[in-house]
């Protein structure tokens, strides 16, 4: 595995940022591998991505984000990330009856297109736990009606935290999660909506599609927050139907699409390349 550390960054824009990070990288024998950077010029804000060979860099690991803070970080407002492509990201995957995006997520693990760890598969249902035993990852039925949400939540939050999870995937888990459980897992909880968003919100989107004839179906991968449906948007992508498909073929074309919408979104997250601002995201190619 490739020894590389990333910074991803973003502060108000200025001239000369790109030339002051590139040099903290350079000075301190550092090989540049990939950098892609962009300025918005409405919010007049920069945004960088730069990951490095570590093979002979002269800080240790541990220090650089105290060396970048002193030199650069703090005398130019940055907000930035540090992570390193040596340690694999832990992913928990919750589910609830649904298998598709499920089989599909496990499949490109199993392939290695997906490189990490998956130490968790968590669910409200016991339908899924074969597929599970199958792909030997532990599997933990943790049940939530609305009288025991609170407490099955904090015995989840323990769970992932034993568990060391770096971030979560609802891979169609159909349950709304708390406005605490989301401050804790903060743009560390991956959902795929299976609509267009802001289109056709709500339990029956496929019906909803179908009353007014529409000619494409969606599907969106979000950041979760306290709004339900309203978080950053990582991944989106339609597919094209037409009057000739009925409700179940609209059901079969949008799974589809929701398998490959899910699984961009967390490849991006894998490769650390989604800079979360706002209600917003970048996303370096």
């Amino acid at each position: 595995m490739a020894d590389s550390a990333i910074l991803l960054i973003h502060c108000p824009d200025q001239p000369g940022l790109v030339a002051l990070v590139t040099e903290f990288v350079h000075k301190n024998r550092g090989n540049i591998l990939n950098l892609d950077q962009h300025v918005d010029h409405h919010l007049q804000h920069f945004f960088m991505r730069v990951e490095w060979d570590m093979t002979d860099f002269l800080i240790p690991a541990e220090k650089i984000n105290e060396y970048f803070s002193t030199l650069i970080g703090s005398a130019y407002d940055m907000k930035w990330t540090l992570k390193f492509t040596k340690r694999k990201p832990r992913m928990a995957l919750f589910v609830s009856k649904a298998s598709h995006c499920l089989y599909d997520i496990l499949q490109r693990y199993g392939t290695g297109e997906f490189n990490c760890e998956i130490p968790a598969i968590v669910s409200n249902h016991e339908q899924l736990k074969y597929i599970a035993e199958r792909f030997e990852i532990p599997f933990y039925h943790i049940p939530i009606t609305k009288d025991t949400k609170s407490a099955q939540e904090a015995k989840t939050k323990e769970l992932l935290n034993e568990l060391e999870v770096d971030f979560i995937v609802l891979a169609r888990y159909m349950q709304i999660l708390s406005d605490d459980f989301c401050s804790n897992f903060n743009h560390r909880v991956i959902n795929i909506h299976h609509s267009f968003l802001p289109a056709f919100k709500g339990a029956r989107p496929y019906h909803s599609a179908f009353t007014r004839g529409v000619k494409l179906i969606g599907a969106t991968s979000h950041y979760v927050t306290a709004d339900l449906d309203e978080g950053p948007i990582i991944a989106q992508d339609v597919a094209r139907v037409s009057h000739r498909d009925g409700i179940d073929d609209l059901k079969r074309v949008g799974k589809d699409v929701e398998k490959r919408v899910l699984s961009r979104a967390i490849y991006l997250q894998l490769q650390h390349r989604v800079l979360p601002f706002g209600n917003r995201t970048v996303i370096f190619n």
